[in-house]
């Protein structure tokens, strides 16, 4: 800032080459926990972000790597922070999974180490899942599994042992909650990675198969679309290395200084939503 309360010149560049950034965008892929929300409090200005959006002829799809919800849930949740979207503009690492399961293992047994509601989503795919008593299972997905026991790590890693496929519903670590970070889906793949030497074929964000799975719902070609969240490795990942746009929120888990220690380079850097639509509205 001048004395006179503008931005200086450069930040004045600055600002404007990330407004056209986001002119060019015809559909921004939302992350959730740490970008519209944090646990169960709407973040300043993400609300005003997507009507600004939607107004003005783009497109939203939310997408959370967290699979121990349902779609439906995380539709009824939005509706409580004023956020109505139907249930084709919300999409989970769940959805991706799934999709996955029926072109590359159709009809094979799969044992899942996630909540019941991940389950019941499965099943309602027609997804066969392994029940005590059946022959070793022909794949293992491990989810973000708030109910985990030591039985359901003890059953994963010996049919890993013995063979089986061993799929993750997604890669994160941590999940973020208002009070800090509890144990995400890498995490608990860590766990079992380590007792049995095999690495997971990770689903979700940043994989291709999350770009190709939103490009045929929707119809829009990567060139035109952006991932926008706060983790680097995940969402900003995901537009990056997959030829979208990725663009990082500093409203969530990733600081401003993480970014330089980064191999992944967001394409644009924004405070949060709320700023994003600040900037919209000097080009659209």
């Amino acid at each position: 800032m001048n004395k006179n309360g503008r931005s200086a010149p450069g930040a004045q560049d600055k600002d404007r080459g990330r407004a056209a950034l986001l002119a060019d965008i015809r559909l921004f892929v939302l992350d959730m926990d740490g970008t519209f929300y944090l646990g169960d409090r709407r973040l300043d200005g993400s609300l005003e972000f997507v009507r600004y959006v939607q107004e003005k002829g783009r497109r939203i799809l939310f997408f959370t790597n967290n699979s121990s919800r349902s779609p439906e849930v995380y539709v009824d949740r939005l509706a409580g922070m004023d956020c109505r979207i139907s249930r084709d503009q919300i999409m989970t690492s769940g959805d991706v999974t799934i999709a996955y399961l029926k072109e590359n293992y159709p009809d094979r047994t799969v044992y899942l180490v996630g909540t019941e509601a991940l389950e019941v989503c499965f099943r309602g795919e027609g997804i066969p899942l392994w029940e005590p008593g059946d022959a070793r299972p022909d794949v293992v997905v491990v989810g973000f599994d708030k109910t985990l026991t030591y039985e359901k790590l003890e059953h994963a890693c010996t049919f890993i042992r013995e063979g089986a496929v061993f799929l993750a519903t997604h890669p994160d670590i941590n999940c973020p909650t208002e009070t800090g970070f509890i144990p995400d889906c890498g995490s608990i793949c860590a766990a079992i990675t380590l007792s049995t030497g095999v690495k997971p074929k990770y689903l979700g964000k940043p994989f291709q198969e999350t770009v190709d799975m939103v490009r045929l719902r929707t119809g829009v070609e990567p060139a035109q679309m952006a991932f926008v969240g706060d983790r680097l490795y995940t969402d900003v990942a995901a537009g990056v290395n997959c030829g979208a746009r990725g663009l990082l929120v500093l409203s969530g888990e990733t600081k401003l200084e993480d970014v330089a220690a980064s191999q992944i380079k967001p394409d644009g850097i924004y405070r949060s939503l709320g700023e994003m639509k600040e900037l919209l509205e000097t080009v659209l």
